[in-house]
């Protein structure tokens, strides 16, 4: 399975791994095999990973768990003790191992927890960092992905052009023409 990595963050582009949340609840992590994809498309390590059901499930506690921290942020309430236990956990988990080769370059190595760990973190450094006040929800009604905002003016509004901007832009161009329509 092909993954979209456009949330400028790697735990937003995770916990996007649910697509239409509230509504059809789109899971793209089905299987162990679309978990490891999502870790090789991800680079945060780049040594294969394996997985079994037991991580797949694993994972998607914390990814629910991120993606409550996240919303929780976004939203400006504060974060449930449940899901704010189980990323504290999650980041005190192995970092990958960094190496160097006899080539001069740097290979990531780790399992699943060392992957969950960096997620984990990078969502608490949402919370300290520079861009806690620039993480917005993509204004597409059926997205819910979250997103950096890096836009000069802090203004964009979709988590990305291709999909949720291309749809809103030719929405906005039907209407026009409808109204252009009616008036005629």
């Amino acid at each position: 399975m092909i993954f979209e990595f456009i949330a400028d963050r790697p735990a937003l582009d995770f916990v996007a791994t649910v697509a239409e949340r509230g509504t059809n609840n789109v899971d793209l992590l089905r299987s162990p095999a679309d978990l490891v994809d999502w870790v090789r498309q991800s680079g945060i390590i780049d040594r294969d990973l394996r997985a079994t059901e037991a991580d797949l499930k694993r994972a998607k506690v914390v990814r629910e768990a991120l993606f409550a921290l996240v919303a929780a942020l976004i939203n400006g309430s504060l974060p449930r003790d449940l899901e704010r236990k189980i990323v504290n956990a999650a980041a005190g988990w192995p970092r990958p191992l960094l190496e160097l080769d006899a080539f001069g370059h740097v290979h990531r190595s780790g399992g699943l927890n060392a992957v969950l760990a960096v997620l984990a973190t990078d969502v608490i450094d949402l919370y300290r960092g520079p861009d806690r006040g620039l993480i917005r929800w993509c204004d597409d009604a059926r997205c819910t992905r979250p997103f950096v905002d890096r836009s000069r003016g802090h203004r964009r509004r979709w988590c990305g052009m291709q999909g949720c901007g291309d749809r809103a832009k030719a929405a906005a161009y039907r209407q026009r023409q409808r109204a252009a329509n009616i008036s005629n």
